[in-house]
């Protein structure tokens, strides 16, 4: 089973840089989007490839945030709400299930704008996230969180650590989050099951020479419930074409 994740940072966009011309190349079985930045009654045909059962979850607010999920094999089952409400109203998650296998598009606020959005985000990632995964394990689901965390894990993770970890998305509350996620709860970041290599980035800012010096970050995960363990099989960042600020994360399963 292939699986790809990627931040589009606007589906309109990408499509016109040539992300769907190698999508169809790519022939991966679940594809998983955040910030699509578009409503539904905005997207044509060249949005609704054939090869695949397609599905939107957009924000309310036009021009931001949203996700969708692709897959090639019909889903039993597709769920967009969350009664999170700010996860909810930003259309920042969408799930698809498949008889006993389930993959989550999710796009994790950004904490950079103001304090207040930080705010927001720790509180989701704290009482609303970490109980539910808990659950997940407690009920023994396959699930595979795809999407834009917004964190980095540790500083191989960061270009630039000490000139960025006072901020959001490198903040020791932050990293310490995943390293119980990981580390003590037994969640799987799916990259690291099969790499180890320093300078592995998802996503570089637009400002300066951020990419051409690869100054990155890697935020972009693909994250395993513990009973999936082993089951990762390959994995790579395409860094071929440029469809966003974002790479896409691409992994292969044997599931």
């Amino acid at each position: 089973m292939k699986i790809i994740t990627v931040n589009v940072n606007g589906i309109r966009a990408a499509e016109k840089k040539g992300f769907f011309e190698w999508l169809k190349k790519e022939n991966a079985d679940v594809v998983c989007l955040q910030e699509i930045k578009a409503q539904e009654d905005q997207l044509d045909e060249r949005f609704y490839p054939k090869e695949y059962h397609c599905y939107y979850h957009p924000a309310e607010k036009k021009g931001y945030s949203g996700t969708a999920i692709f897959s090639k094999k019909k889903p039993n089952k597709i769920i967009k709400k969350t009664n999170w409400e700010t996860i909810d109203f930003e259309g920042r998650l969408i799930q698809a299930d498949f008889d006993d296998l389930s993959v989550v598009s999710i796009y994790v606020h950004s904490g950079s704008a103001k304090q207040e959005r930080q705010d927001i985000k720790m509180a989701f990632l704290t009482q609303r996230f970490m109980p539910y995964l808990k659950q997940l394990k407690a009920d023994g689901k396959k699930v595979i969180l795809c999407g834009d965390v917004n964190i980095v894990h540790q500083k191989r993770d960061i270009k630039n650590f000490t000139g960025n970890k006072n901020r959001s998305g490198c903040l020791p509350e932050e990293r310490a989050y995943l390293d119980e996620l990981f580390n003590q709860i037994g969640f799987i970041d799916a990259f690291r099951a099969v790499n180890q290599e320093d300078h592995q980035y998802t996503w570089w800012s637009n400002r300066g020479q951020a990419w051409a010096n690869n100054t990155g970050w890697r935020i972009d995960y693909q994250i395993l419930t513990p009973n999936l363990q082993g089951t990762v099989k390959n994995t790579r960042i395409y860094k071929e074409e440029r469809f966003s600020d974002h790479a896409p994360l691409i992994m292969e399963y044997q599931l």
